[in-house]
This record gives structure tokens, C-alpha cells and sequence, in this order.
């Protein structure tokens, strides 16, 4: 591996992310273009296959109407098929995805897929399970999740790498909401258009709701096929608080 392969240093990616969200986009600067030169060369180490066959949770803020066939009446019921998947031609912003380029979020457990659409208690989630429909392969940003910065002076490159993959895999799973400014998807959603044109199916990252689930972003929208769905009703959250030390 030549030192354009290499990250330049630990703050390699922050430095990226102020560039690409701040001041240029889409005519980058050489140290920006070696950045991304170097995650190209190392996010191989972190592929991962999914198979065909495996199944993930997608989760939908509202319901169907069902109507009782005996009764006459209507109980809540899970979205229709079509309501679970994204449109083929529009799309709202995404941690992946930029406006109006749509892809598949999954998460690795029904529970995982509930919390991160950020229900309130009273609502009803519509969730359905997907079946993988063939091989895939994905960059697997969540192996170095808690890795912390190194604590000596003059890290040697594998540690910067180790820790600059651990800074990429946090800014995938930072939460969302709805008053985030959408600049703050741009280092992401570079990364993951990188991803794609390396040849990868998506993205596999930490959820930030769960130490144990991860979600996964599909660039594909046929490559998975829903199995079945269900409606649930939030009954009750929990939050503990941090404070902030300045």
C-alpha cells in the first residue's frame, strides 16, 4: 500500500466531512480526493456477504385500514407491500442516500427497525421482514465501532486506519431527525456513492439505539422481497441523559 493509500492522519475524516459539508462538494480538493483514494484502498478489508436467503426488518411510521369481513368494522393493520419499499423515482435525504435517489434501510432485528424510525408512544409501526433474493456484498463500517483514539503521540498508520473507520462508522450511525441540516448527510452520502462505484450492494453500520443491532442500506431496491408484515403500537420509551461538559 503506497501513502495515497493511506489516511494522512486521525482526523482524516473529520477534515473530509468539514470540506464536503461546508465549502465544496462535487470539486473536491487533492487532500479530500486522497481521502477518499485511501478508504477505497482499505474498505476491502471490510467486506462483508450477505446471503441469499437472510432476512432484515424495515419499519414504517402508520398503518392500513383492515375491515372485518364479519364485524364490518376497520382495525389497524401493517401497510400494504408497496407502502414498505421505497418509491423507484423519488426520495426524501438519507444518511445514504441524497435527495430523490432512493435505497433499501434495513436493520438486523424487528426491534432494531421500530426504534430507528423514532416512533412516539401511542403511534403504530407498520414492520415488514425481507428475504435477501441473491448474494450481496457490502462495506462493513461496523467492525471498529469503539475503537478510540490512540493515545500516543505519533500513531503508526494501521492505528490511524483503525481509528478513521471508526469515526467514518459513528457518522453513519449518528441518529436523525427531522431539523438535522441536511449538509450533515453530505460526508456519508459521498462515502456510500464511493461504495457503490467500488462495486459493493451497500452499507452496513452500527445503529446508534441498539449496542447490539446493526442497519444496513441497499443501493438495489429489488434485491430483497418481503415475506410477511405486522402492526404494533408503541407502549412505552426510555431516555437517559447526559449532561454535556463544556
Amino acid at each position: 500500500m503506497t501513502d495515497l493509500d493511506s489516511f494522512a492522519d486521525i482526523e482524516a475524516f473529520h477534515k473530509f466531512g468539514r470540506e464536503v459539508a461546508l465549502c465544496r462538494r462535487y470539486l473536491r480538493s487533492p487532500a479530500s480526493e486522497q481521502f477518499l483514494r485511501a478508504v477505497g484502498a482499505t474498505c476491502k478489508n471490510r467486506l462483508r456477504t450477505l446471503r441469499t436467503g437472510e432476512t432484515f426488518w424495515r419499519a414504517q411510521i402508520g398503518h392500513n385500514w383492515v375491515l372485518d369481513a364479519v364485524g364490518g368494522s376497520r382495525t389497524p393493520g401493517p401497510h400494504l407491500e408497496t407502502r414498505m419499499k421505497p418509491l423507484p423515482d423519488r426520495a426524501s435525504e438519507g444518511r445514504i442516500n441524497p435527495k430523490g435517489i432512493p435505497c433499501l434501510y434495513f436493520a438486523t432485528s424487528r426491534d432494531v427497525a421500530m426504534s430507528e424510525v423514532r416512533p412516539w408512544i401511542g403511534s403504530y409501526v407498520s414492520v415488514g421482514r425481507f428475504r435477501i433474493t441473491r448474494d450481496l456484498a457490502v462495506a462493513d463500517c461496523s467492525l471498529l465501532h469503539d475503537h478510540e483514539m490512540p493515545k500516543v503521540e505519533n500513531p503508526s498508520a494501521e492505528e490511524i486506519e483503525k481509528f478513521v473507520w471508526a469515526s467514518i462508522d459513528r457518522a453513519f450511525s449518528r441518529p436523525i431527525t427531522r431539523s438535522d441540516n441536511t449538509a450533515d448527510y453530505a460526508a456519508t452520502q459521498v462515502l456510500a456513492e464511493m461504495f457503490r462505484a467500488e462495486g459493493y450492494d451497500g452499507v452496513m453500520y452500527q445503529s446508534a439505539l441498539s449496542s447490539d443491532g446493526k442497519n444496513v442500506a441497499l443501493f438495489d431496491l429489488d434485491c430483497a422481497e418481503q415475506v410477511d408484515s405486522a402492526v404494533f403500537t408503541v407502549c412505552r420509551a426510555f431516555f437517559e441523559f447526559e449532561q454535556v461538559i463544556t
